[in-house]
Formats: C-alpha cells, structure tokens, sequence
C-alpha cells in the first residue's frame, strides 16, 4: 500500500452457515458506519452456495423480521482474490468474459457467522494468500467456535467452567441410553447446544429428560457435535475485548448484564435476540465496583487463552456467592450498531464508527504468518 492511496477494506459477509441472515445485518451496520473518506470499501457477499458475489441492492435496507430474512444470492460473475504481480488483487470472473480486476484489498473485514466463515476455514484462506485481516487467526477462531475445545481450555487457564458434557455423532448413534444418564447426573434444567454453532442457533433448555431426545435432534440439525451444560442460577454479564496495540495488554469494555423479557423466552434464544427484541442490555452493569474489576480482567485472560486478537465477547453466569463462571467467547460476536459487542463499548467511550476504524488499524499493522 502506497501513501497516494486510501486503503481498500473488503467486507465479506453472507456464508453458507444458518447465521447467513445475521451477517447480512451485520454488514449493513458496518458498511452504514464506515468512514468513506478515511477507506475505499467494496463489499463482497457469499451466497449459501459459497459463491463470492458484487451484492446487488440497498444492504442499507437488510434487517432481520420473522418473514423476510436478507440473503446474498448467487450471480452470473465470480469475486476471486487472486496475487498478481506480488499484490493481493480481487478479480471478476464470469463464463466467456475476460477476468476484471478489482483492485488490491489491504485488508479484509470478515462478519461471517458461524461454520464456514467464523471457525477458522476463511481465515485459513486469507493466511494462505497471504492478506491482512480483522479479527482472530485460524486456531483461535477454530477454538471459540468449538463449545468443547473452548471450555478444555479455559479450563487450563484457570478459569472456572460450569458442569457439562460433550456428545459426539458416533456417542449419540451408539449409546444414547448412556448420553441420557450422563445428562441426569448432570441434574435438570440442562441447556443442549450445537458445539460449533453461534447465534444461539439450535439451542434448547431441557426440565426433564423425556424432552432430552427433542432437544438433541434439533441441536444436531445444526452440528452432529453437542455440549450439554447443565443450568447455572445467576445473572447473565458480558464483556467486550479489543485486541491491545503493540505489545499492550488487551482492552476490556465495562460489563453489561442481559435480560430477557419474561413471556414466551426462557432464556436469550435467537428469536429473543434478533426477532423480537425481547432482550435488554444494562451497561455498565449493576454490580460493585471489585467485581467490575474482577470480570474486566478475567476477559482478558479469557481473550489471551485462546490466542484471541482484534475482537472478541466473552460471556459469564455472575452467581449469587459473587463468583464468575464462564459461559463461552465469541471472536466474532453480533456487531451491528444495536448488537451488544458496539453498545458495551459506546458505554466505555469508543462510538460505532471509531471501533471499526480501530479493529482495521489493528489488522492493517498486524502481520499474516505465524505471529
């Protein structure tokens, strides 16, 4: 990149996971909120089919309502990033057209959902080609998307994890008697959840286990992975972290505490969260100022465990005797201007537009490779 030019962000959004609607808003709110005079932006979608495509439409326009859900479709002409002559460079391709050059893409923004996109395998993509990109690497992104593995090593880092069990394809198929007993020991409720996917997708609270088999299914209709954790009682908190600049520590935001409107939703599910905005935020939350304190930091170390950088939202029960027990972290948390991840850090001091120009200041001046 020469000092002639701004640099050129590609924001891609859409992918072949059940949260391809969710990215779309995604991206609206960040192609809404991105300063055009500081980047040169081009938006590129996937279609579920896995097709890269030039969008066509007003994005400004997507939103999620329970019977029209935004989705890129698939085109004539292909978005390919290709090296050409030692820089990064989009081109257009289409049957019996000559290939159209884009330009060089300085960094790529990700806000992609899910399997396909958040888990590592984009991320594999843009190492290999050797491009700069938001958010966090192959493992780390492969580890917060895996509910298993993230809980294995949290567990290692010192943090503390509340009861659960995970349940592979081959488990279920073989022995679902013994599945079940391992549930009843963990004690009713119970939460059953895909392990590798977001966006409280195919999420299910179980009171009682001739509900188990119901909840399973519909959990394995998203991953044949699961986790089963049994309830915690205490109040949902979240946190915001941003990756630290240089060799910093990284930054977390005030806490926020989650609650759900009581009714049709027992806990924060997907139609709570993104339908019926059924679901309020407190930033900062109500809790004493050692426990702010307390839950800042071990964000962090959250963040660090699993090698996070640029962005991430880690999540915590806060249980009645004033302990935290951490739920999960999401390195590519909801991030339209609404979304919990930007409001925590409004709270804290830094607007929507001001972090997205700080996640690609992180990514512009962070090396691919090995780091």
């Amino acid at each position: 990149m020469t000092d002639a030019r701004k640099p050129r962000i590609a924001v891609l959004f859409g992918g072949r996971s059940s949260e391809h609607a969710v990215s779309c808003v995604t991206a609206a709110g960040v192609l809404g909120a991105i300063d055009r005079d500081k980047y040169d932006v081009i938006p590129i979608g996937i279609a579920k089919t896995g097709q890269w495509v030039l969008p066509e439409g007003d994005l400004d326009q997507w939103s999620l309502t329970a019977d029209a859900l935004p989705e890129v479709t698939p085109g004539e002409a292909t978005v390919a990033l290709a090296e050409i002559g030692g820089e990064h460079q989009l081109i257009v391709a289409a049957p019996d057209q000559v290939p159209t050059e884009l330009g060089q893409v300085d960094v790529v923004f990700p806000l992609l959902h899910g399997p396909f996109g958040e888990d590592g395998t984009v991320q594999g993509l843009l190492e290999l080609s050797d491009t700069r990109y938001v958010g966090a690497g192959v493992l780390a992104s492969a580890i917060g998307m895996d509910k298993h593995f993230m809980k294995v090593v949290f567990e290692a880092a010192g943090l503390k994890v509340g009861p659960y069990i995970a349940v592979t394809d081959r488990q279920w198929l073989r022995d679902p008697a013994g599945v079940r007993r391992q549930v009843e020991e963990l004690g009713f409720p119970v939460f059953v959840k895909p392990a590798r996917a977001g966006s409280s997708m195919g999420i299910s609270k179980v009171d009682r286990v001739e509900d188990l088999d119901a909840a399973i299914e519909e959990a394995r209709r998203h991953d044949p992975k699961l986790v089963i954790e049994a309830g915690i009682v205490g109040r949902e908190i979240e946190c915001a972290v941003l990756e630290g600049r240089g060799t910093d520590e990284p930054r977390a935001s005030l806490p926020a505490e989650i609650a759900v409107a009581v009714g049709e939703h027992s806990f924060y599910d997907f139609q709570a969260k993104y339908v019926d905005n059924a679901a309020s935020l407190s930033c900062p939350a109500d809790l004493p100022e050692e426990a702010i304190a307390e839950v800042r930091k071990l964000a962090g170390v959250a963040f660090d465990a699993i090698g996070a950088e640029g962005l991430s939202r880690v999540d915590f029960f806060y249980t009645p005797d004033g302990e935290f027990i951490i739920n999960e972290i999401n390195t590519l948390p909801g991030f339209t201007p609404k979304s919990m991840y930007p409001q925590m850090w409004a709270a804290t001091g830094l607007s929507y537009t001001e972090l997205i120009d700080e996640l690609i200041h992180l990514a512009l001046h962070r090396k691919t490779g090995l780091r």
